[in-house]
């Protein structure tokens, strides 16, 4: 995962929010950039998983970009935004559980037609009390 961190950019913006006259002086928000698309750490399907779970936080080009302006300090928001990056990581780290093709059983097939029938009684005494009137 240290190898990561010579792939990783950040550049540090001007955030909106409260923060007073601060907030029009001081660079506090954090953008961390990382290319997705063409990192060679990356094996492939971890690759495909990353950019598929950061979702609109990739642009065309493959470049995953992560805004952090939660906190009042660009020491925190650094933290906060290589925090996430690496979550982010980790989860498309995981390997999917595989998924097994069962078959319903034979006592839920049994009680779904029992709730079935149920259910069309009850529609059938219905129209039958509603044409006598």
């Amino acid at each position: 995962m240290k190898n990561l961190d010579n792939e990783i950019t950040l550049e540090y913006i001007r955030a909106s929010g409260p923060g007073g006259q601060n907030v029009n002086k001081v660079s506090t928000a954090v953008q961390l950039r990382f290319d997705a698309a063409n990192s060679p750490t990356l094996v492939g399907d971890v690759k495909a998983r990353l950019i598929k779970l950061a979702g609109r936080k990739v642009n065309a080009d493959g470049v995953l970009i992560i805004t952090a302006d939660r906190f009042r300090t660009q020491e925190k928001n650094r933290e906060d935004a290589i925090q996430r990056f690496y979550e982010l990581i980790r989860k498309a780290s995981e390997r999917p559980k595989a998924r097994h093709k069962t078959k319903p059983t034979k006592a839920s097939k049994e009680e779904r037609l029992k709730k079935k029938k149920k259910h069309s009684e009850k529609k059938r005494m219905r129209y039958q009390t509603g044409n006598e009137g």
